[in-house]
């Protein structure tokens, strides 16, 4: 099955998103996901989105989604952060999430995870509203998936690990181009990638091509299913 799909990935200035439309690939940029999946809307409605984010958050304990993806990872297992419960992510500060989420887990909440809980909430808010198809998805494991199931040695953010992306998003024609725009001025490199990365895992779920970490999604408060689809 053929159609537009959009990667979305966060970034600083909100998200920013990679549109997959036969060999037509265009960036877009939204202050929240809404407004990133608008954006992509006007150029034909969206079938797939493919989100950068957890989408489904325990009450308690883990995500096996997070706990499955980490050994997936490989050496790539940092990039892969333990999702903290619903109660730590409203938490008022971090030291207050690190508390609820120890109750809740038995471990903390990192910098890392409590510093998206905006990001997380937008798009859990979002996801309850939406009647479109949007599935949770994690970059490093869909580059990995491009390279043949090797996971990639050098780091996102190093000039070695930047090429290599590019590389391998460019022989699946999916390498965005030129200056992108909005996109490419509120955007870092790597998160441009990261959802040109995210969008390819989109298109495979359209075709019915891609694979569910776990594999039987988890069924999570409010019916929200817990997976990563690469």
């Amino acid at each position: 099955m053929t159609g537009r799909v959009l990667g979305a990935d966060a970034c600083k200035a909100g998200w920013v998103g990679v549109v997959l439309d036969g060999t037509t690939v265009d960036a877009h940029f939204g202050a929240t996901i809404a407004e990133l999946v608008g954006a992509a809307d006007a150029g034909g409605e969206v079938a797939v989105v493919g989100i950068d984010i957890p989408i489904g958050l325990p009450d308690q304990g883990r995500r096996r989604a997070d706990v499955q993806a980490r050994v997936m990872a490989g050496p790539r297992w940092a990039s892969v952060f333990m999702t903290p419960v619903r109660a730590a992510l409203a938490a008022g500060d971090h030291a207050e999430a690190v508390r609820l989420n120890r109750e809740r887990t038995g471990e903390g909440v990192s910098q890392q995870a409590y510093g998206l809980r905006h990001k997380i909430l937008d798009v859990d808010a979002w996801i309850r509203d939406t009647g479109r198809r949007a599935v949770e998805v994690h970059p490093e494991l869909s580059f990995a998936q491009l390279a043949d199931g090797a996971a990639l040695a050098a780091g996102k953010t190093t000039w070695a690990g930047a090429q290599r992306r590019r590389e391998l998003l460019a022989a699946a024609g999916v390498l965005p181009s030129g200056d992108l725009g909005q996109a490419g001025r509120l955007a870092r490199v790597d998160d441009v990638l990261a959802a040109a990365a995210a969008a390819w895992s989109a298109r495979r779920v359209l075709a019915g091509a891609a694979f569910s970490i776990p594999a039987v999604p988890e069924q999570l408060a409010g019916g929200v299913e817990a997976a990563i689809w690469v």
